[in-house]
């Protein structure tokens, strides 16, 4: 018999049990974690507003002293408004506990995570490869941390059955 034939059998059968454990074990994961309340902010997310604006300071620090990482080709003033505009913007929306400004940082940090990991490669210092390695380390953690905080952002409240708002 084929490998055709025997995926359109299994696939008539129902869903294969490795996806029933999965779909329990999320289920499971959700049943646990809790909305936020009015005003409640997860500290991963504090954590990461306070790197924002850490990260918009420096970013101005270096414009102003000359160690900006801009294209000579660009400008390098532009280019730090930018930047510390679009860390201001997602550090003030994750203070007020928003989804699109943790989505936002999330995706800065995946970046941020990939240059230094190419920035590994070509480093000349010993000590300045382990600084590195355990930055990507930091921003690996918070990354992972902010997956949970933003479950728990966009979860709709949870009512008991019969209650009314």
């Amino acid at each position: 018999m084929g490998s055709r034939s025997r995926k359109r059998r299994r696939s008539s059968d129902g869903p294969p049990p490795g996806y029933a454990r999965g779909r329990a074990r999320d289920e499971a994961i959700r049943a646990e974690l809790e909305p936020l309340a009015e005003g409640e902010r997860p500290g991963a997310v504090t954590i990461a507003a306070v790197v924002a604006f850490v990260f918009a300071i420096a970013n101005v620090i270096a414009a102003v002293t000359g160690n900006d990482l801009s294209s000579e080709q660009g400008d390098p003033v532009f280019f730090t408004l930018v930047t510390s505009s679009i860390l201001l913007i997602a550090g003030l929306g994750m203070l007020w506990a928003k989804y699109w400004a943790v989505l936002g940082f999330q995706v800065l940090l995946g970046l941020q995570i990939v240059v230094l990991a190419l920035a590994v490669t070509i480093v000349e210092k010993w000590w300045l490869g382990i600084g590195i390695v355990v930055l990507i380390g930091l921003l690996g953690w918070l990354f992972w941390s902010l997956v949970r905080a933003m479950a728990r952002i966009q979860m709709p409240d949870r009512q008991p059955p019969g209650a009314s708002r």
